[in-house]
């Protein structure tokens, strides 16, 4: 199982990736993938063109979103896999979900407007196929291409990470709703790129534990945001909880991520890949 090139999370122009669906279907197929996850955040409006092209190509398709959560004082992100699209509860939920984002668009344009980078919101928005998921990668790629930046990562780091000019508090869903949301739409729940979040040991293991708890499936183990040290880590938490692995480029674009689809590093071979539940 683990011999599949599975990458099971990445986006499209339908949230804050720089590809049209059909094109990351493409570019993965072009990489070697057997098996993707479309994983839009907060949104399923791109999956009808990427199964599509998916379907035409041969490509095994996994239909999935990324729900983003508040968890302890910050945001992380939980992936459903194998989530029905016209689940009527999912629907709402991210439409709930969704609502927020203008209103954080516009606080972020005037803290960066109160530094001096005038525009933000305009600018961003050139970035953005869907105007209701605005978000910090719009503004990112707007101040890299207004030269406060040389990359995405950058603008990250100085601006719009907690305790910069340009971060604003948001309230997400709640880690019972985005688990229950994915789970009653019949698809499994997965922790994404856990390695970027800033929590404790303690904390840690709260989140997994409470996961768990809620009906948690997996883990992204091997992903792009996961530098050698932290897959095995991740390891080792899949292994004390009980839960199964995932593996996953998080793409965004040529030019935003780390790393390519389908080239994430493999998974280790004793722990059970999430999809095996799925294909």
């Amino acid at each position: 199982m683990n011999a599949v090139n599975a990458d099971l999370h990445c986006h499209s122009t339908a949230s804050d990736g720089t590809l049209a669906p059909a094109e990351v279907v493409r570019r993965a197929h072009a990489n070697g993938v057997d098996l993707l996850a479309l994983t839009d955040h907060d949104e399923l409006l791109g999956l009808p063109e990427a199964a599509a092209t998916a379907a035409e190509l041969g490509l095994r398709f996994v239909p999935g979103v990324e729900v983003s959560v508040s968890w302890l004082d910050q945001t992380v992100h939980i992936v459903g896999l194998g989530v029905d699209p016209s689940n009527a509860a999912l629907i709402a939920g991210l439409d709930q979900v969704r609502s927020g984002r203008d209103g954080r668009a516009a606080k972020i344009a005037a803290e960066l407007d109160r530094i001096g980078i005038h525009g933000a919101l305009e600018g961003a928005l050139r970035y953005v196929g869907n105007p209701a998921l605005i978000s910090r990668a719009h503004f990112a790629r707007f101040l890299v291409e207004a030269g406060c930046a040389k990359n995405v990562h950058d603008v990250f780091l100085h601006y719009l990470a907690r305790g910069k000019p340009g971060y604003v508090e948001h309230v997400w869903a709640t880690l019972e709703d985005a688990v229950g949301w994915i789970k009653g739409a019949g698809g499994l729940a997965v922790i994404a790129h856990p390695g970027r979040y800033r929590l404790s040991h303690v904390e840690m293991d709260i989140l997994f534990d409470k996961f768990r708890e809620l009906g948690g499936d997996a883990v992204e183990v091997a992903c792009g945001a996961h530098d050698g040290g932290q897959v095995l880590a991740f390891a080792r938490m899949a292994r004390k909880f009980g839960l199964m692995a995932s593996r996953a480029s998080d793409f965004h674009g040529p030019e935003d991520s780390p790393i390519d689809l389908g080239r994430a590093p493999p998974l280790p071979p004793d722990l059970t890949p999430v999809w095996s539940r799925l294909i």
